[in-house]
């Protein structure tokens, strides 16, 4: 570990966080706006659903951790709603489940630290013409994506979370179906500015002390030095 020690934002969910540091991604543009401010992890796993989020929830966010992160920002529910296969393999995780699953994920983030703070992302919408054109195997839908993201909704209500409702959000856009993805699914720069739209929004807004937004937060080593050169912008003062 290096110091000093800033605060540690996770974002921990599937392709949506693996792809996020990509061409504009939302957890790289978080990562700049925070920049000596905290520290953005990345957690991003490629094809998981919620049910194998849980199986390692404890090793990913481990409760003897010496440092416990400040802020979790959690998707999974996408790769869930994907229509069941009739081998039974993929995704596939039935609705109840799913919400147990993340149930039981936020259950033990509020167990890691009075201090640890959790923000639930919703399933984006998506574009059911273009991601058909990949021909891929799995059976995806919009209609889908909307049902998941009210059941995160309403475990995030219930349980007293904070939620950004991206399903929402994106369709908002102008051309959402458009501009919002690289591939009808994956989140391309346009729709990743929404993403952190809406997470500055509830960080704005939410009442959490320390304040976890980034003009509440003191840059690192931001304090005045003699070592800075002189220009017309900064006045040198001995």
């Amino acid at each position: 570990m290096v110091g000093p020690q800033r605060p540690q934002f996770v974002l921990f969910g599937s392709s949506i966080v693996q792809l996020s540091y990509r061409n504009g991604g939302w957890g790289a543009v978080l990562a700049d706006i925070y920049a000596r401010k905290a520290d953005i992890l990345l957690r991003g796993y490629n094809g998981w659903n919620s049910k194998r989020a849980l199986e390692v929830v404890n090793q990913v966010f481990p409760k003897d951790a010496a440092v416990q992160p400040s802020l979790v920002i959690v998707y999974f529910g996408g790769n869930d709603s994907v229509a069941p296969h009739p081998t039974r393999l993929g995704p596939h995780v039935p609705l109840s489940e799913y919400t147990e699953n993340m149930r039981k994920i936020a259950t033990h983030l509020k167990s890691l630290s009075e201090e640890t703070r959790i923000i639930y992302l919703s399933p984006p919408p998506m574009n059911d013409e273009k991601y058909r054109e990949s021909k891929s195997e799995q059976v995806r839908t919009n209609e889908n994506c909307q049902i998941y993201s009210e059941a995160c909704k309403s475990l995030c209500k219930e349980m007293g979370l904070k939620f950004v409702d991206l399903w929402t959000a994106i369709q908002k856009m102008d051309d959402w179906k458009n501009t919002s993805f690289t591939d009808g699914v994956h989140l391309s720069s346009e729709g990743s500015k929404v993403v952190v739209e809406e997470i500055l929004k509830v960080l704005k807004e939410v009442d959490w002390k320390p304040s976890l937004h980034p003009k509440s937060l003191t840059a690192e080593f931001g304090e005045y030095s003699t070592n800075y050169l002189v220009s017309p912008r900064l006045k040198h003062k001995l």
